[in-house]
C-alpha cells in the first residue's frame, strides 16, 4: 500500500521492517594460514588461559589465550596447538591459539550415567594409569572397572598402580585384574619406583584415581623437585581430599616421556561408552563374539552367548570372561 503524508509519497507500511542493511566487509572464503605458525603443548588451563610449552633445546612456557575464530572448540591438557602473537615466553607477553591439532585419543567421562554431556579431560595420551590406594581410603572395585572401560574407549594401554602396600595386601586385587593381562605395579612410600618409571618411558601417561591415593605423592618422587601438594584422606567420610584444581602436563627426566596429574574424583560416568568398545578392546573376544546369537549382552545370564561357549571348549579363560562381565556390569551399573 502506497500513501501520502504531507504531500509526501512512502513507502508501504511494513517496508522498514525488513533486514536492516550492515555496512561490514563482505566476507571471504580466504582463510588465514597457520601451517607456519609454532606448535606448542597444552600444559594445563586455568580460566580462559593457556599454559603451553614449545619443546626444544630450552623449553620456552607461553601464557596463551583462545582466538574467537576457534568458536566453542574446547582446548584440552595435552592439546598440541598452533600459536601466534608473541611467543617469546617473556614475563607478561600473551600468544593466541589459532588452531588444535587433530587428537590422536581423547580421555572423556560424564558426570554421571545419565549425563548426555561428553568431558573430555585429556587429549593425545596413550596410557591411562588407575592409581589405586590398597587403605586409606579403601579400593574399590567398581571405580577401576569403570577407568579401565574408560581406557578402552580412548584407545589407551592401561596400567594399575597400587599406592600404600605398607597398609594392606594387594592379593585380592592382584588375583582380580591379573586376568586382563594389565600391568600392575605396586607400591609403597620410599619403594623403588624402576618398574614404574619402565612402563612410563617415552609415552604419555594421565593419572587418574580418587583424591588421596597417592597420585600427586607419586608425581613427586618421579619428578624430583616437583613438589606437588599433597593431602590427607578425612578421617570421618574416608575420602580424600582434593590437592590438584586442574590437570598439568609434566616432562619426565631421562628417558623422557609426559605424566599428566589429574584433579581427584569421585565417580566415573559412562554414558558415552558403547559395548561394542569394550568387546573390541579384547582382540581374543572379538572372534568368539561372532558366535553370539544377535543383541547378546555378553553377560553370565545371556543365552548361548559364545563368550561361555569359548570357555567350555578351552579357548578362554574363565576367569577372563569373569573380569570382562564383571567390567560391563560396572559399565552398565550407575557410579560402579
Amino acid at each position: 500500500m502506497i500513501r501520502r503524508l504531507r504531500g509526501a509519497i512512502t513507502e508501504d507500511d511494513h517496508s522498514g521492517f525488513g533486514r536492516p542493511t550492515r555496512n561490514t566487509r563482505p566476507r571471504t572464503k580466504d582463510r588465514p594460514d597457520y601451517s607456519k605458525a609454532e606448535i606448542a603443548l597444552v600444559v594445563t588451563v586455568d580460566r580462559g588461559r593457556f599454559r603451553c610449552l614449545i619443546p626444544g633445546t630450552i623449553n620456552r612456557e607461553i601464557s596463551a589465550t583462545k582466538a574467537r575464530t576457534l568458536g566453542r572448540t574446547g582446548v584440552i591438557v595435552g592439546d598440541r596447538v598452533r600459536l601466534v602473537g608473541d611467543t617469546s615466553s617473556t614475563e607478561g607477553t600473551l600468544a593466541r591459539i589459532v588452531e588444535v591439532i587433530p587428537r590422536e585419543t581423547v580421555l572423556r567421562r560424564t558426570a554421571d550415567d545419565d549425563d548426555p554431556y561428553e568431558r573430555p579431560i585429556v587429549a593425545n595420551a596413550d596410557q591411562l594409569v588407575i592409581v589405586t590406594a590398597l587403605a586409606d581410603p579403601p579400593p574399590r572395585t567398581g571405580m577401576i572397572d569403570r577407568m579401565l572401560v574408560a581406557a578402552y574407549d580412548a584407545r589407551l594401554e592401561p596400567v594399575l598402580c597400587l599406592t600404600k602396600q605398607d597398609l594392606a595386601s594387594p592379593a585380592a586385587l592382584l588375583a582380580a585384574y591379573t586376568p586382563l593381562n594389565v600391568p600392575i605395579v605396586t607400591i609403597q612410600p620410599g619403594s623403588d619406583l624402576s618398574a614404574l618409571r619402565e612402563l612410563l618411558a617415552n609415552r604419555t601417561s594421565v593419572l587418574v584415581g580418587h583424591s588421596g591415593v597417592g597420585k600427586s605423592t607419586l608425581v613427586n618422587a618421579l619428578i624430583p623437585g616437583m613438589d606437588r601438594a599433597t593431602g590427607d584422606v578425612n578421617e570421618v567420610t574416608g575420602r580424600g581430599r582434593h590437592t590438584s584444581s586442574s590437570a598439568i602436563l609434566l616432562p619426565l627426566p631421562e628417558p623422557g616421556g609426559w605424566v599428566i596429574d589429574t584433579p581427584g574424583v569421585r565417580s566415573f560416568g559412562l554414558s558415552h561408552v558403547t559395548q561394542e568398545s569394550i568387546v573390541a578392546a579384547f582382540p581374543d573376544f572379538v572372534d568368539f563374539a561372532q558366535d553370539c546369537p544377535r543383541g547378546c549382552q555378553h553377560d553370565s545370564s545371556a543365552p548361548e552367548c559364545g563368550f561361555d561357549a569359548a570357555v567350555a571348549a578351552g579357548k578362554l579363560a574363565p576367569e577372563r570372561l569373569d573380569s570382562f562381565r564383571r567390567m560391563g556390569r560396572a559399565w552398565a551399573t550407575p557410579h560402579g
